[in-house]
């Protein structure tokens, strides 16, 4: 038992040993974070080591996000559609 945990420890550092770095990401707009958050679920659904019950927790948890996030982007959108609507109008206005 405590050698196979010893050799799974081994190759979980042996992955991060060699793991690619990834270049720092800059999230800006919900878009941005939706965009990371799907990265990050197919990852994790990718993984062998993680147990069901993990990835459903994480996955969940990074479900929660997401949902915040995309409510944001809807938000962001509609706030600007409003905004060119009022600047129109107030083209559009005599003086």
């Amino acid at each position: 038992m405590r050698k196979q945990r010893i050799r799974h420890l081994e190759i979980l550092v042996e992955r991060l040993d060699t793991a690619e770095k990834l270049p720092p990401r800059r999230l800006q707009t919900a878009q941005d974070v939706i965009d990371l958050l799907e990265e990050q679920v197919e990852a994790l659904r990718a993984e062998p080591w993680a147990g069901v019950v993990q990835k459903a927790r994480a996955i969940g948890y990074l479900a929660g996000i997401a949902r915040k996030a995309i409510e944001t982007g809807n938000l962001a959108a509609r706030l600007e559609l409003l905004e060119a609507v009022l600047r129109q109008r107030k083209e559009n206005t005599p003086r």
